[in-house]
């Protein structure tokens, strides 16, 4: 399975940007926004099992609008 296609994301609730799914380093996923780098909360995994669960989480948290966002100034 690749989970880059099966989580789809949608536009960034702040600026309408692109989502973008990353894994850092093989222990948590999160989802960017490309333009104004909004992003959810790391979702960590432990084991290989976990990895698709988490990656589906983060696409969730994104969709819904549980974004982060820090401007100039903050």
């Amino acid at each position: 399975m690749d989970i880059f296609k099966e989580v789809v994301l949608e536009d960034c609730p702040f600026c309408g940007g692109a989502g973008l799914l990353e894994e850092e380093e093989g222990w948590c996923w999160y989802a960017i926004c490309v333009d104004c780098g909004s992003q959810t909360a790391p979702i960590e995994y432990r084991r290989a099992e976990d990895r698709e669960s988490a990656a589906r989480k983060v696409g969730q948290l994104w969709n819904m609008g549980k974004v982060v966002r820090s401007d100039l100034g903050e």
